[in-house]
C-alpha cells in the first residue's frame, strides 16, 4: 500500500459499544469524515501503528477499518485500540494516528472467543513489529507534537495549506 505511513487525525466518537463492554477491549472510533477521506489503497483490515490522544504521550495501537464482518456492520468504521490502560474514556479528545502497517484482512469467525482471540494476537504482533527501528522511528514523529494535536476543531478535508487538518504523509 502506497499511502503507508499513512497520518490523520480527528475527535473520538462513540461506536458501537461493542469494544470495552462485549470484547473487554476498549476502541476510540473516528468520525464519519475521516474514515470517509481514507485512500483507495488502504484496503480494509488490521493496522498496526501509533496513537496519541490531545497532547499525551504516543501508544503502539492496532486499528481495524472496515466492516467488521463479525458483527455485518453496514457502516464502514476506523476503530483503534490504543495498547496503554487509559483511566477514563476519552470522548471528543483528538486522536492521532500513523498506520504503519497491515497486519491481515478483515474477515468474520465462528464465535465471540475467535474474535478476540484474533484481536489478542493482532496486538501482540502490532507490539513486535513497532520495535523494528524503521517502525519505532514514526514514533517521535512531529505529527505527534503538531499544534493541530492541540485543537479540538478540526476540518473534515484536507488541506495541504495547514496543519489544523486530517493529514496524509508529510
Amino acid at each position: 500500500m502506497k499511502s503507508l505511513p499513512y497520518f490523520c487525525r480527528g475527535e473520538v466518537v462513540r461506536g458501537f459499544g461493542r469494544g470495552s463492554k462485549e470484547l473487554g477491549i476498549p476502541t476510540a472510533n473516528f468520525p464519519d469524515s475521516v474514515v470517509d477521506n481514507l485512500p483507495a489503497d488502504i484496503s480494509t483490515g488490521i493496522y498496526y501503528g501509533w496513537a496519541c490522544v490531545g497532547n499525551g504521550d504516543v501508544y503502539k495501537m492496532v486499528m481495524s477499518i472496515g466492516w467488521n464482518p463479525y458483527y455485518k456492520n453496514t457502516k464502514k468504521s476506523m476503530e483503534t485500540h490504543v495498547i496503554h490502560k487509559f483511566k477514563e474514556d476519552f470522548y471528543g479528545e483528538v486522536l492521532s494516528v500513523v498506520l504503519v502497517g497491515y497486519i491481515r484482512p478483515e474477515r468474520s469467525f465462528n464465535s465471540l472467543e475467535a474474535l478476540i482471540a484474533a484481536i489478542n494476537s493482532d496486538i501482540e504482533e502490532a507490539k513486535m513489529k513497532l520495535e523494528l527501528p524503521e517502525h519505532h522511528k514514526l514514533k517521535d514523529d512531529n505529527f505527534f507534537t503538531s499544534t493541530a494535536n492541540s485543537s479540538s476543531v478540526l476540518p473534515a478535508m484536507p488541506s495541504p495549506s495547514t496543519s489544523q487538518t486530517i493529514m496524509n504523509g508529510h
